[in-house]
């Protein structure tokens, strides 16, 4: 090999582990990962190619920026699994309590959410 083709291979092996970090960063990092509770909204299976489990989560109670008012936050997300999936169709409109976890973006086979739900904690009926 010639010193100018050890070049050209070492700066395009570099080139493609420095691509590589960054594709892992941007879409598989997991950035943060947390707790949210509310009343299970909607869950649905939508997509174009790939199918996905999304869902939305009222958060109530949070005080807005105008004083003597309640906003309600909503928590829009994508479900790992079709068990918790399912689970939660089955159970709309009740208290939930879900761990998720956040990436960078979003993949089209994981959702349209850069939130992912993986576990459900707790469900109850709303009182």
């Amino acid at each position: 090999m010639t010193t100018g083709k050890k070049v050209i291979a070492i700066l395009s092996t570099v080139l493609l582990i420095i691509l590589a970090i960054i594709c892992y960063y941007r879409y598989f990092f997991v950035f943060g990962e947390g707790v949210k509770a509310g009343e299970l909204n909607y869950v649905v299976k939508k997509g174009y190619v790939f199918k996905t489990y999304e869902g939305k989560l009222i958060q109530s109670g949070i005080k807005s920026r105008q004083t003597g008012t309640l906003q309600s936050n909503e928590f829009e997300f994508s479900i790992a699994n079709k068990a918790i999936a399912d689970q939660m169709m089955n159970n709309s409109g009740k208290f939930y309590e879900l761990h998720y976890k956040e990436y960078k973006n979003s993949l089209p086979w994981r959702g349209f959410s850069v939130y992912v739900v993986d576990s459900i904690l707790t469900t109850r009926d709303i009182q």
